[in-house]
């Protein structure tokens, strides 16, 4: 494992969603509170964005070209990060203070994305699986639907539900896209952080970034934590493997709460770098 770097000094309000486009050796990734979708270049150290009018809590590279994403108002196509924006389906129309606010795609294309109830009075969170234009809701009950991520063999769909401090796993039926066999995987007790976004390797590994911790931890299969990285901001929130042999973990965080908090961790905000032992996966594209 190596030395943990920042690979982007910038203050992100609530950086999020890192994925790594291989096409073009380029990091996307979102900051949910100030309504942006970012491309980074780790060649030349330029970051760019699209401003949006509301929050963007997830998004997926789509095969036809630009996005899909999860935003507040519900799924929509993103052209480009100088592109139309085209809404797709909203399956929480009636909830209006809810968001989305983690996803990705399966290995066939479907985007699967979950909701956040920001109110934390009730478990109205749930994940949904968007194919042809049409929302389906899969699983959830949660206050923050988070950690969204499958296993290499495709079998296995990891969640987490990040005020609960507790990670699930899913069977998963790749051809039909439906889950089943609901299992806690791990759960975390109070002073480790809270697991928010995630990733999985090529071993089949879940990496979970310990929001409050200031840590990331890979877990093997078994639900075993096997390493840990510390982290020079209270609140990581996402991981994602990049880099041309996706060895690079990319780890996003969020800007300091407190006076206390920024003197601690100044680099708060930021997205850090290591390099890993073992590869990550090439993210799927939402096939439509």
């Amino acid at each position: 494992m190596g030395l943990v770097k920042t690979a982007l000094r910038i203050d992100a309000k609530l950086g999020e969603c890192p994925r790594w486009d291989e096409q073009t050796q380029t990091l996307y990734w979102v900051d949910i509170d100030n309504c942006r979708l970012n491309q980074f270049d780790p060649k030349t150290g330029d970051n760019k964005f699209l401003q949006l009018d509301e929050e963007i809590g997830c998004f997926a590279l789509a095969e036809s070209g630009g996005f899909v994403a999860g935003l507040r108002s519900g799924f929509v196509k993103i052209a480009s990060l100088d592109g139309a924006i085209e809404a797709i389906a909203d399956p929480e129309a009636d909830k209006p203070w809810q968001r989305f606010n983690d996803g990705r795609c399966d290995a066939a294309g479907r985007f699967i994305a979950g909701t956040v109830n920001p109110n934390k009075d009730a478990y109205s969170g749930h994940f949904y699986s968007l194919q042809h234009g049409e929302a389906k809701q899969l699983v959830g009950h949660n206050w923050t639907s988070n950690g969204v991520a499958f296993s290499p063999d495709n079998k296995t769909l990891y969640y987490s539900d990040t005020p609960r401090h507790t990670i699930f796993a899913c069977d998963y039926d790749l051809a039909s896209g439906s889950v089943s066999n609901e299992r806690i995987f791990a759960e975390f007790p109070k002073g480790w952080g809270r697991p928010d976004g995630a990733s999985v390797d090529s071993e089949g590994n879940y990496w979970s970034a310990l929001y409050g911790g200031g840590r990331v931890v890979q877990m093997n299969p078994a639900g075993e934590i096997i390493n840990t990285i510390a982290v020079p901001a209270q609140n990581p929130t996402m991981v994602a493997f990049g880099g041309a042999d996706l060895k690079t973990l990319y780890i996003t965080t969020t800007k300091a709460g407190s006076p206390e908090e920024a003197a601690q961790y100044p680099l708060s905000g930021s997205i850090f770098a290591v390099e890993v032992e073992v590869a990550g996966c090439v993210e799927p594209r939402f096939a439509g």
